[in-house]
């Protein structure tokens, strides 16, 4: 969205920080009143600017302490509907990516240990019948996470 000002831009870094700001706090920083403010981020989520408003949960604290990374690939075309019907439906999956080279997916996922990470290779991505290849890397620690956009 090519029309997005100063103010938005302002507003989204912020909301992006802390979504739990009130409508004050955001046009102090902003320097907007608050009732603009409102406007304004009403009119980002029509436009599909701001796509929604979440919780970051601490995946360790709920158990979830396994980030790993797989690639997958098939040669088959028709393969990709059946796989990416089986993704959506799996929660464990937190990311999907279309990529370039040898591979035609990576995902990203958060289980709770090895064992889990065996079963949904094999009762999901390796389930799916057509799917060649998987090649599976496993985060020992993670430096940087991050959900801002730069705006």
């Amino acid at each position: 969205m090519d029309n997005l000002d100063d103010i938005d831009r302002k507003l989204l870094e912020l909301l992006q920080q802390n979504d739990r700001l009130g409508l004050a706090e955001l046009g102090k920083a902003a320097g907007s009143a608050a009732s603009t403010v409102n406007d304004r981020i009403k009119r980002l989520v029509r436009n599909g600017v701001i796509t929604g408003f979440h919780a970051r949960v601490a995946a360790d604290i709920v158990g979830l302490e396994l980030l790993a990374f797989i690639l997958v690939a098939w040669s088959d075309p028709k393969v990709e509907a059946k796989f990416l019907d089986k993704i959506q439906k799996t929660p464990n999956v937190l990311e999907c990516h279309h990529v370039t080279g040898a591979w035609n997916y990576m995902l990203k996922v958060r289980v709770k240990n090895t064992r889990e990470l065996e079963a949904l290779l094999a009762g999901t991505v390796k389930s799916v019948a057509g799917v060649l290849r998987t090649d599976t890397m496993i985060a020992l620690s993670s430096v940087k996470e991050g959900w801002s956009i730069p705006v």
